[in-house]
């Protein structure tokens, strides 16, 4: 954005471009990280009551990982 563009972005939204990407970027990882963690927790649950191996919970946590860095480091 030029100097013109970025002026009449903050006076029609009321913040920087920058303030609300950081916003969206927080609120997609704050996403992601209950969503891990719901994996996380439902596997382990399956886990617990014999339905799912253990390479099977190691499997879906550590791909669920892989899935929030993928994600960490491209909203950087």
């Amino acid at each position: 954005m030029n100097t013109r563009q970025r002026l009449a972005f903050e006076e029609g939204a009321g913040v920087t471009p920058d303030t609300l990407l950081l916003a969206i970027a927080g609120v997609a990882l704050t996403l992601a990280f209950l969503w891990v963690t719901w994996i996380t927790f439902g596997t382990f649950k399956a886990w617990l009551d014999g339905s799912l191996s253990f390479f099977d919970l190691v499997w879906n946590v550590l791909r669920a990982s892989i899935v929030l860095l993928v994600l960490g480091f491209y909203i950087r």
